[in-house]
């Protein structure tokens, strides 16, 4: 396959998302010290493992497979979480991508439940859809996740079904052990009904905090 990831600036109302890199460290160590109680089944790095984190997904994006972003807060200019393009499929031709998955996502306590997350997927989720021209865009996070399940449904994907020992676990006393995986997918011909979805919930979110400077 030649068809090679990268990480186009995607912006929106509430959330712009960026390259990687290590000009985010900061913030992201900022926002990995926040609440960490919903980060149960999701590996989110302490504030002491950021550097090594950026580097570990630059090092992932340097291989094509993936293109990793930082989450930032318009009204802030600060980042506070991640996600990423990954595992890039195609079947037909070399050079066009079939199928991409979302994922290594987190976001800051104070950032969740703000619009941001929903946003952020309709961003990728166009990108993917309508600039790449991608079939199925796949979402998947362990099956005993329902905070994550329910908002990967609500994001529009459609459920497929759970692949026992899929994944590494992200869960603390799990290292080393595989999880069963919930998968879930939105095909080209489903997307106009997700967008139209998702731009519902983004205009009917609270309106964005008018943007200040970051100093």
């Amino acid at each position: 396959m030649t068809f090679t990831l990268n990480a186009p600036v995607l912006e929106g109302i509430r959330v712009r998302l960026e390259p990687l890199g290590h000009q985010h460290a900061a913030d992201l160590e900022a926002a990995a010290q926040e609440d960490r109680a919903t980060y149960a089944f999701t590996w989110v790095p302490e504030a002491g493992e950021v550097g090594a984190y950026i580097d570990a997904q630059l090092a992932r994006a340097a291989t094509g497979r993936l293109a990793p972003y930082a989450q930032v807060n318009l009204a802030t200019g600060r980042a506070v979480g991640a996600t990423s393009y990954w595992e890039p499929r195609s079947w037909l031709t070399d050079d066009a991508l079939d199928a991409v998955e979302v994922g290594f996502t987190w976001l800051a306590r104070s950032a969740q439940g703000t619009g941001m997350n929903a946003e952020a997927k309709l961003l990728l989720f166009r990108h993917a859809f309508e600039v790449w021209s991608v079939s199925r865009v796949d979402l998947k996070t362990d099956a005993r996740n329902r905070r994550s399940r329910a908002a990967i449904e609500k994001a529009g994907a459609r459920f497929e079904g759970v692949l026992r020992n899929w994944s590494r676990s992200s869960v603390p006393g799990e290292e080393g052990r595989l999880r069963d995986s919930a998968i879930y997918s939105i095909t080209s011909a489903e997307w106009p009904r997700c967008r139209e979805r998702l731009e519902s919930r983004v205009r009917s979110g609270a309106a964005p905090p008018v943007s200040t400077p970051r100093r």
